[in-house]
């Protein structure tokens, strides 16, 4: 439809009917019940809502997407089509690692590739808009939706990974392929103070702008089509209420023009947020902070009309976000195919968990595992990688279990879902190892914790632990290795899964102790939605291998790796705690008047008592079955000036016996500036294969782009002055020397 068109549309809507497109209600309001008692009388809507309603959540399905569609459009007088959006947020059907997994891989061009896929089965299955990705910058790992953030604690990865996300969900969009990508949640959601669920982010402009909206940002600038508001509030005010956010750096500075849509209830929220007495005022102060979509609450159905009739908004202000979202409609070709391309259910299941897909999500998996360690045992020789001439006792909750794919793989299809006991198989045969339970991943007592969702989901009491660790010990005392599957349960992660304590659950840090009494190597693989404190750990682990919610093909990819048939290659996009009190814990942290090895006596320089300020094991940082040192770093010149540039440049060397991968890592600090700076900012990395003895250059190219920041007068740009450049393969492991800039 031209935009001609589209427009005479517009002036032929009533004022209700340009107000049932702001409105969102999810699947279950067109279940064809009664709506005096059904979910829509829960929420406040009427069947008139209903019908004049823009959107509809979280329904897929090629059948129920057509039936819901075919019934909308035979009651709209004007023919316009609903848009079915949903929470793919990686993966569909086939589900890939959480998203901090992936940031793990430093390979957002295959994440990019995969997303596509992801795109493909969604899309066959009708949905039309994914709220995803989540780019919040996340630093506290006691928050449970860090498991959503592809870069995890830094904005740089955080940016390259969300541009590639958007590109991938969004390839050959004007085709008629892909699906629009909406960019959460806007802004600074990863920020709540102590890590607990929906609280509030207080900071500086400065920090917000240098640290916190830089992924949102490149989400924008690679053509996301909608953006989600963020529950938090931003310098007090509410994001889904926040004209200067939305309007000012969103819409102005930034020049989006697609719909902004709120999270879950966020509009009827700002009553408890104390910003609004009613939802008339919640409604004009969403409206007028050019929010388009209220999702799922009665707030706009119900209050617009009566705001514009008392002179509270204008009308403009509804043409203008009615626009928005029917420019989406058209973009996405729904006046032409209301159901644009959704094939029936026969037909949608070839598209569903295809060998390509799965070979995608296994690829994935294989580089998003991070070895942390691998110390000799008691022969001398590091565990891993395993032999297929050993007796391998395989011991754990996870250890045959198909609930690896993380809290928020609400579409998945579960049957696929490989575990490491098939994957053992495969190579082993069925009897060449021995499997046992273990324990439960939760003791009745730490499953209460989980309160009435546990029950919904149908997660029942666990019996005794004693038999099943029995059970165990006797066969690990019949192997020469054990390899321990451990982890945190999958809904003590994801949203609403904030916790203070991020240890192993008892009953497991007990059996991973009786097993290492044993006295045999043991092997610990960790499932978890965030970094753990895995203190507790090293000491009774020879190798640990960090797993994540590794997904559909989760179990293969570990296989891959502790046999040896992928060497792992994946590299820490969050930093891992020592100890819960060292949190929220980054790498770019700022330089204080008493640093740590400041000529000041004693206790009398930042840091802790009783634990480093670094953590467990940095940012960037992972091991390999091959060993690699950077050297003879070198600098095309010693200093720049404005529109110039200087190349940096190490050589990395394999030392060991097989082909490996690393992630040679780039970043720079302002030696001195307007305000201060933070101690390393990344900026670039490669991810370099490199033969058994072999040497190869690896070059980043540093230009005065790379130097901005926000200043102290509040102006975004590079000072003159002196910079330290950093080349490592991990935050901690590099090699460094400076330069000058402007001078």
């Amino acid at each position: 439809m031209k935009d001609v068109e589209l427009h005479a549309l517009l002036d032929q809507m009533t004022l209700g009917e340009k107000i049932g497109q702001l409105v969102q209600l999810s699947g279950d309001c067109f279940g064809g019940g009664d709506i005096a008692t059904g979910p829509a009388s829960r929420i406040g809507v009427t069947q008139e809502d209903i019908d004049r309603c823009g959107s509809v959540l979280n329904v897929v399905g090629a059948d129920e997407v057509r039936r819901i569609q075919e019934a909308h459009l035979a009651k709209s007088r004007l023919h316009i089509p609903l848009l079915f959006m949903a929470d793919i947020v990686y993966g569909c059907r086939t589900c890939l690692p959480i998203p901090l997994a992936q940031g793990c891989s430093f390979d957002p061009e295959r994440t990019e590739l995969a997303y596509r896929e992801v795109a493909d089965e969604a899309r066959a299955l009708g949905c039309m808009v994914t709220f995803s990705p989540a780019v919040d910058v996340v630093r506290d790992a006691r928050w449970g939706r860090v498991m959503e953030m592809p870069g995890g604690e830094d904005p740089y990865l955080g940016a390259r990974f969300a541009e590639a996300m958007v590109r991938g969900f969004q390839a050959g969009l004007s085709e008629g392929q892909g699906i629009a990508s909406c960019v959460k949640h806007f802004a600074g959601y990863g920020a709540v103070e102590g890590g607990r669920e929906y609280n509030t982010v207080d900071m500086s402009e400065r920090r917000l702008r240098q640290e916190y909206l830089p992924p949102y940002r490149a989400a924008v600038d690679a053509g996301a089509k909608m953006v989600m508001t963020s529950f938090n509030t931003i310098d007090g005010v509410p994001a889904t209420a926040n004209r200067w956010l939305l309007h000012d750096v969103l819409r102005t500075e930034w020049g989006f023009d697609g719909p902004v849509i709120t999270d879950y209830a966020a509009i009827l929220e700002l009553m408890n947020h104390g910003v609004a007495k009613d939802r008339d005022e919640a409604s004009e102060l969403a409206m007028k902070a050019t929010v388009d979509i209220d999702m799922k609450t009665d707030c706009y159905a119900h209050s617009l009309k009566r705001l514009v009739d008392e002179g509270r908004i204008a009308e403009k202000d509804i043409d203008a976000a009615c626009w928005r979202v029917l420019s989406l409609k058209n973009e996405l070709g729904l006046f032409e195919d209301p159901f644009r391309g959704c094939i029936d259910g026969n037909e949608a299941q070839k598209h569903l968990c295809t060998p390509t897909h799965l070979a995608s999500a296994r690829t994935v998996a294989d580089e998003s595992l991070v070895l942390l360690r691998n110390e000799p045992a008691h022969d001398g020789r590091p565990p891993l990688p395993l032999r297929r001439d050993q007796k391998i006792a395989l011991i754990g909750p996870y250890a045959d279990s198909q609930d690896i794919v993380g809290m928020w793989a609400i579409h998945a299809d579960r049957d696929p879902v490989v575990t490491v006991k098939h994957a053992f198989g495969e190579r082993l045969g069925e009897g060449g190892f021995a499997c046992a339970k273990g324990a439960d991943v939760l003791s009745a007592e730490e499953l209460a914790q989980l309160g009435s969702f546990a029950k919904m989901l149908g997660q029942s009491a666990p019996g005794p632990q004693e038999p099943l660790i029995e059970e165990a010990l006797a066969a690990c005392r019949e192997a020469d290795v054990a390899v321990l599957c451990l982890g945190e349960h999958a809904l003590q992660s994801g949203e609403a899964g904030t916790r203070t304590k991020l240890r192993l659950p008892g009953v497991q840090q007990e059996l991973l102790e009786r097993v290492h009494a044993l006295g045999i190597p043991v092997v610990a693989v960790i499932f978890a939605g965030r970094p753990l404190v895995l203190s507790d750990v090293v000491p009774f682990a020879d190798a640990i291998l960090y797993a994540w919610w590794p997904g559909t093909e989760g179990g293969a990819a570990i296989a891959d790796v502790l046999f040896g048939d992928v060497n792992p290659s994946g590299r820490l996009a969050m930093s891992f705690p020592e100890t819960e009190g060292q949190l929220p814990l980054y790498y770019a942290q700022y330089p204080t008047g008493r640093p740590a090895g400041a000529n000041h006596a004693g206790r009398f320089v930042t840091g802790y008592l009783d634990a480093g300020i670094f953590g467990l094991y940095p940012f960037g940082y992972g091991l390999s079955y091959h060993r690699s040192h950077l050297g003879n770093l070198k600098l095309s010149s010693d200093s720049f000036m404005p529109g110039g540039s200087i190349q940096v440049e190490a050589e990395l060397t394999n030392d060991g016996p097989v082909v490996g991968t690393d992630v040679v890592q780039l970043y720079l600090h302002d030696c001195t500036g307007s305000v201060t700076r933070p101690i390393k900012e990344l900026k670039g990395f490669r991810r370099v294969s490199t033969e058994p003895g072999q040497t190869k250059k690896v070059a980043f190219r540093i230009d005065e782009d790379m130097l901005a920041f926000w200043r102290r007068d509040m102006t975004f740009g590079p000072e003159p002055g002196t910079f330290g450049v950093f080349v490592g393969l991990s935050s901690q492991d590099v090699l460094s020397a400076t330069f000058t800039f402007g001078k």
